[in-house]
């Protein structure tokens, strides 16, 4: 069983209340979103998002407005999801590595739905595996569920029969890529290959792709 919940096509605010009321979206894309096949959806024009402080990896606060001037790959999971998070971001290392000398310009960013368990220490020991140069982000429930107003964010802790840990969680699976100027550019499904990605960052970055 996959624990997972993902929340396709347009993020805005109606979304995330349509969401709390238990309605579905329309499929058809509205005029501040642009369906891409087999991409994500492009925001135009790309929206500004809040800014926020939470605590990385290494112990010290780090805000959102501190990775202006580079592009930032933003995904919330946790380090005890059994699949879609392991996944996304060896897809996100396969992104780096697609863009050369031009991952130089680009953050990616984890940030945990689990807090109590999903300390720094946790994530200093998880995201290595991954790649040493990935920034690892957590905070308080309260704090993620404000950040993930601007982001459509679901997520939910469930009591889960046949494994070993306390609880597992729910959570939406999307990539969030923003610009330098710390818009919502675009928003990436999960499964999206590495290559679809890496071409937006190199045309965002001025580099576009052969």
């Amino acid at each position: 069983m996959v624990h997972f919940r993902y929340l396709p096509g347009i993020i805005g605010l109606w979304l995330f209340w349509l969401l709390l009321s238990g309605c579905t979206p329309s499929a058809a894309p509205t005029p501040a979103a642009q369906e891409r096949p087999s991409a994500g959806t492009r925001i135009e024009p790309p929206r500004a998002v809040a800014d926020f402080t939470l605590t990385s990896h290494t112990g010290a606060p780090l805000s959102l407005s501190s990775l202006r001037g580079q592009a930032t790959l933003l995904y919330f999971g946790y380090t005890f999801c059994p699949d879609i998070c392991p996944t996304t971001l060896a897809e996100l290392v396969r992104v780096k590595r697609s863009l050369g000398p031009l991952a130089d310009r680009v953050a990616f960013v984890f940030i945990s739905v689990d807090g109590p368990r999903d300390t720094p220490e946790v994530l200093a020991r998880y995201l290595p595996a991954f790649d040493p140069d990935f920034i690892g982000l957590t905070g308080t429930e309260r704090e993620i569920r404000k950040i993930g107003v601007d982001y459509g964010l679901f997520f939910e802790a469930q009591k889960v029969e046949g494994t070993s840990a306390d609880y597992l969680v729910d959570h939406s699976a999307a990539s969030y890529l923003i610009d330098p100027e710390g818009r919502l550019h675009t928003i990436y499904p999960y499964g999206t290959p590495a290559e679809v990605i890496a071409t937006d960052l190199r045309a965002m970055l001025g580099e576009p792709g052969e």
